[in-house]
C-alpha cells in the first residue's frame, strides 16, 4: 500500500514541477538582475527532485497514518501554491504576484511540516529541507524583486 500511496503522492509533485518546464526560466529571468548568492541553474531541478522524493514519501507515509485530515489538507494545499508559482512568475513575468505566492507557499509548508509531524514523526522531519528550499525560494524572489523594481513595477508583462 505504501508504494501505490507513494506514486500517487509523486505523480502529485512531478505535476506541480511540470510547470518549470511549461515556463523555463528564458531570457527574461537570465536578464534580471540577481543577488550574487543566487543558485546556479542545474541545482534547481536536482534540488527539486530530492525533494519530491521527500515531499512524496512524507505524504504517503501520513496517507496511512490515522487522524490525518488536516495534514493531507495542507499537503494538498502546499502542492497547489507550489504548482502555481511557476507559471506567475516565469509565464506571467510577475516578481510582485510570485512574491504573495512563494510568502503562502511558505506558511503552507510550514503548516503541512507540523501536521504531518503530529501523525507521522518522520514525515514532518521530511519537510524540513523543503521548507529550508522555500525560505532560500523566498529570499531570492524578494532580492529580485528589490534589484529589478522597474521590472517588477510592469506586474505582468507581455510576453518578448
Amino acid at each position: 500500500m505504501f508504494w501505490l500511496l507513494f506514486c500517487i503522492f509523486f505523480a502529485a509533485c512531478l505535476g506541480a514541477g511540470v510547470t518549470g518546464g511549461l515556463f523555463p526560466p528564458g531570457q527574461w529571468y537570465r536578464d534580471l538582475n540577481k543577488p550574487t548568492w543566487t543558485p546556479p541553474d542545474w541545482v534547481f531541478p536536482v534540488t527539486w527532485m530530492v525533494l519530491y522524493v521527500c515531499m512524496a514519501v512524507a505524504g504517503a507515509r501520513a496517507a496511512m497514518a490515522e487522524d490525518n485530515a488536516i495534514a493531507m489538507a495542507f499537503w494538498a494545499m502546499q502542492i497547489a501554491f507550489n504548482g502555481l508559482w511557476t507559471p506567475v512568475f516565469f509565464g506571467l513575468k510577475n516578481i510582485r504576484l510570485g512574491m504573495a505566492i512563494i510568502g503562502v507557499l511558505w506558511v503552507t509548508v510550514l503548516s503541512a511540516l507540523l501536521a504531518l509531524w503530529q501523525v507521522d514523526t518522520l514525515a514532518g522531519m521530511l519537510f524540513v529541507p523543503y521548507l529550508v528550499w522555500v525560505t532560500i525560494a523566498a529570499a531570492l524572489n524578494a532580492e529580485v524583486w528589490r534589484l529589478n523594481r522597474g521590472e517588477a513595477a510592469k506586474g505582468s508583462v507581455a510576453a518578448e
